[in-house]
């Protein structure tokens, strides 16, 4: 009897060249820091020191910034609790942030395109602002005017208000579970074009994967319960003009299931590393430019089958 059985992956999967998805497969943890691009800078590291890093290089910035009186911009992915931490540093040590301009990546959207408003709980905004920017002492804060988030007043230049701030200085981000660099999705019809047009497409309402829908139905905004429901059908998000206009990238591969060892990022992790660079895979963009990556060892870890193990 013939053991081998094969076939195409299923037409919801936005990637689905079989080749390429088997050579990713098949990279091990201690070759995937090696890239042909010396700019883009891989590093693995152990679990519990990927949130002190990205701690770190936040609360680094905006220090330097304050002791040299010069403004900062940053680009920020949410929900981040562990802004909560950067705060508590800036607090501390009594940083003054009036220099620093927030803009936030994105924000959920119903199935009119209308943004959810700054006060819905389960949103990003509400998550930037109630996790770090009200947990900054009040005299230490910039004025909240210089806290963005996409809007349905803003949306439409969106992508001109962080122009007109000179750029960001630094874009924080990690691959969702179908390789989407903040919510641009690789099977949304709203950023469907080739890679070049692609790359200078700014910020617009996305319709979200049902690949996202699922991931995101497991953060703890949405009660951790696989409520695909309640996980809004569409999305306000930056474009590709705005991650790589930004002068600094800091890509973090971090996920995993609540600190298990099961991670949905384990496979897009390797094809926005080593896969093509293609819209199919948004994050992958990261290969051609200069972006520092770091990723988790459970990230890293050999992608191999467990039969011990169940759901």
């Amino acid at each position: 009897m013939d053991s081998i059985f094969t076939y195409n992956p299923s037409h919801w999967v936005p990637f689905r060249d079989r080749e390429v998805l088997e050579r990713v497969r098949q990279i091990k943890k201690t070759d995937l820091t090696r890239h042909a691009n010396p700019k883009f800078q891989i590093r693995i590291v152990k679990d519990d020191e990927a949130e002190f890093i990205f701690i770190s290089d936040m609360f680094y910035r905006i220090k330097q910034a304050s002791d040299t009186g010069k403004k900062l911009v940053m680009i920020l992915p949410n929900p981040v609790p562990s802004y909560r931490k950067v705060a508590y540093l800036i607090n501390k040590l009594q940083i003054d942030c009036r220099g620093l301009t927030v803009f936030a990546m994105d924000e959920y959207a119903d199935e009119a395109g209308r943004i959810a408003p700054e006060t819905w709980p389960h949103g990003f905004t509400y998550a930037m602002l109630h996790n770090f920017y009200y947990q900054i002492e009040e005299h230490l804060r910039p004025p909240r005017s210089q806290f963005h988030a996409p809007n349905d007043q803003n949306i439409d230049f969106y992508g001109k208000m962080i122009t007109d701030e000179g750029e960001a200085d630094i874009c924080y981000s990690g691959p969702g579970w179908t390789g989407h660099l903040a919510f641009i999705e690789p099977d949304a019809p709203e950023f469907d074009a080739p890679l070049e047009e692609w790359k200078q497409m700014g910020p617009r309402i996305v319709t979200l994967s049902p690949f996202t829908l699922a991931q995101n139905s497991l953060h703890g905004s949405f009660g951790m319960s696989g409520d695909i429901a309640l996980v809004p059908p569409k999305a306000a998000t930056i474009g590709p003009a705005q991650v790589i206009a930004s002068k600094a990238r800091l890509e973090m591969h971090t996920l995993s299931v609540h600190g298990t060892a099961t991670a949905w990022q384990r496979l897009i992790s390797r094809l926005v590393l080593h896969g093509p660079v293609t819209p199919r895979v948004p994050s992958s963009i990261h290969q051609i430019l200069e972006t520092e990556c770091i990723i988790a060892e459970t990230i890293a870890r050999d992608i191999e089958p467990d039969w011990d193990k169940g759901y």
